[in-house]
């Protein structure tokens, strides 16, 4: 049959008057992914395109964009599974793309409490610029992201500014406190200030509500957060050993083992960091004979070592300070 301009991966062909329908084949989670990199401008622009139709042959592939690191990312069964599809993009559509391992995309919150207060003024001929707040932070659940609490009592601040304050402190939590990453987890309550006729705007109590978050996560005892994965590893049982030493050595708590038949199923959960050379380490280690499956399961306070080495890393790349965006 030649010509299929309409037929996609997993369909079935058959008669009109006597139509058959065949399953798919269910075809494994990707095990592996990277980060993939556009190496000019026109390959960015022809990426979106292409993997779409290369997505619409291969089920095993994932195309998808992380909201934080800002990312391409494409999952496979391997890593010659990805090699060979990015040999395709260039071979077919003239797309040349880096392979990259992924970004952990980190994240941080607060262990304590804190009070704070955040005051811009500014004066510069003609309409200054005034605004005043006071906020308690305080840790959440994990989980929850940030709630903004307004607890105004008496007009200290007039109601259409409070959200100003409250656009201020998200936009600060964005760009994060210790190392550039997302703070999250917290309540910020938002009690007092105080404001002027003339010289007060949504601009200045934005930039109170920035400058009063920078000032309680001084006090809060900020910490940094990783994601943590759901790991399970299907090998032959002769392996079960070395697999469940090497899970602990990458920081893993193992949950459990299960045999069948020959095989045994390692469970457990493993901080993505530690994982994204896993299945070339998986690979050598018995001889190609096992594979793995992980998802994410929750975020947890990475270790103060590796925390410092996290900080200390973004501080080299970035300048000791954070770049702080005035408005």
């Amino acid at each position: 049959i030649a010509k299929l301009k309409e037929t996609t991966t997993a369909e079935t062909l058959g008669d009109k008057t006597a139509p058959i329908y065949y399953t798919p084949a269910r075809l494994p989670e990707p095990s592996i992914t990277f980060a993939i990199e556009p190496k000019t401008r026109a390959d960015e622009d022809k990426i979106g395109v292409a993997i779409h139709k290369i997505l619409e042959e291969d089920g095993a592939l994932r195309f998808s964009r992380d909201a934080q690191t800002k990312e391409f990312l494409l999952a496979g069964s391997g890593q010659q599974h990805i090699e060979v599809v990015v040999a395709k993009l260039q071979k077919r559509y003239n797309v040349n793309l880096t392979l990259k391992p992924p970004k952990v995309p980190y994240r941080e919150t607060i262990r304590g409490k804190a009070d704070a207060e955040g005051k811009h003024k500014k004066q510069s001929g003609g309409h200054g610029q005034f605004g005043v707040c006071r906020i308690k932070m305080e840790p959440i659940e994990r989980g929850k992201g940030i709630e903004f609490v307004d607890d105004i009592f008496g007009g200290a601040i007039p109601k259409n500014w409070i959200p100003s304050v409250e656009k201020g402190i998200r936009d600060s939590a964005a760009r994060g406190y210790l190392a550039g990453f997302p703070v999250t987890d917290f309540r910020a309550i938002l009690y007092d200030g105080k404001y002027h006729d003339v010289d007060s705007s949504d601009i200045a109590f934005k930039i109170a509500g920035s400058l009063a978050f920078k000032e309680a996560m001084k006090q809060a005892r900020p910490a940094l957060l990783e994601p943590i994965m759901n790991v399970e590893v299907y090998a032959p049982d002769q392996y079960s050993g070395d697999l469940m030493g090497d899970l602990s050595s990458r920081r893993g708590r193992i949950s459990g083992s299960e045999t069948r038949g020959h095989n045994v199923v390692i469970k457990g959960q493993v901080p993505l960091a530690e994982m994204l050379s896993y299945a070339t380490d998986l690979t050598s280690k018995t001889q190609g004979r096992a594979s793995y499956s992980m998802e994410f399961s929750h975020y947890d306070y990475v270790p103060n070592e590796l925390a410092e080495k996290v900080i200390a890393a973004h501080k080299a790349a970035h300048g000791e300070a954070l770049v702080e965006e005035e408005a």
